[in-house]
């Protein structure tokens, strides 16, 4: 039998080698971790749109014999203390932006964030990619850092190619890749074009199909109640790890700042 300790980790660690329906399935219980207690087989087959056979394969893939089993690993680590919602109806939005958040925060672990920000704040340069959703995420990623260090660049730049910049980086360049579900079909030959190179992936469930092909992944839940995803978890991550490499640069940091705000005045941008 798995280990009773961290299923939604060691759902995340099985992720890439899971079939699609196993993945729609492993995704919606990220989602939804409480159906695990609170829904059948059945229900859990329904919801995930696949099938009873397909839900019990996969409870078998993880290591566990039943669904009973199932239920008991996660009444454990409820009681451990992991935030998890204590029922499926969410009556508003800020409920289920608060889960969102809660589910997110609580996924990372805390010797990844110490690698992931020891690089943002020591690498030479730093090379943001976003395309579609990801991309203002992004370029607000690349606006923060910008404010502690230098050299932080995003790509693609508008209207232009992508080749003749990934070919450019050096091996003591971080690439962060920003990718969220309906990436880009590039995206795959993105992240198989940088396996030489340090890369960070900030992503939803669903890209934990590239964990074995990247450094360092951090996984933000956008939701899937309402007809559109939330970017809530993503830029309060943003925001988290730029606060963390403002921390671990200090005074560094503080001088840059200061001067940044200087030349705002200076070229009079911001209201008084």
């Amino acid at each position: 039998m798995a280990s009773q300790t961290d299923l939604l980790g060691l759902i995340e660690q099985q992720y890439p080698s899971l079939s699609p329906s196993a993945q729609q399935i492993a995704t919606f219980i990220q989602q939804h971790p409480i159906a695990l207690v609170s829904k059948s087989t059945a229900e859990i087959a329904r919801l995930s749109g696949t099938s009873k056979a397909t839900v019990s394969r996969f409870f078998r893939q993880l290591g566990f014999d039943s669904h009973q089993q199932v239920k008991d690993a996660m009444l454990s680590m409820r009681e451990k203390g992991l935030p998890l919602p204590t029922g499926e109806g969410e009556s508003d939005h800020f409920q289920q932006e608060m889960r969102n958040l809660a589910l997110t925060f609580e996924g990372l672990k805390p010797e990844t964030i110490e690698q992931v920000v020891s690089l943002l704040a020591d690498s030479q340069r730093i090379t943001l990619i976003g395309y579609r959703n990801a991309y203002p995420i992004a370029l607000h990623f690349r606006q923060q850092l910008k404010q502690v260090r230098s050299t932080v660049r995003l790509l693609p730049q508008p209207g232009q190619s992508l080749g003749e910049d990934l070919i450019d980086i050096p091996a003591n360049e971080v690439v962060v890749l920003l990718g969220f579900r309906r990436r880009t079909r590039i995206f795959k030959r993105i992240v198989d074009a940088l396996s030489d190179h340090t890369t960070i992936l900030i992503t939803d469930p669903t890209g934990q199909v590239y964990s074995n092909k990247v450094d360092h992944l951090l996984i933000c839940h956008p939701g899937q109640i309402s007809a559109f995803d939330s970017y809530a978890a993503p830029m309060s991550l943003i925001s988290f790890l730029a606060n963390k490499v403002f921390e671990r640069l200090g005074d560094q940091a503080l001088r840059r700042a200061t001067q940044i705000a200087a030349m705002y005045d200076q070229l009079d941008e911001l209201e008084p």
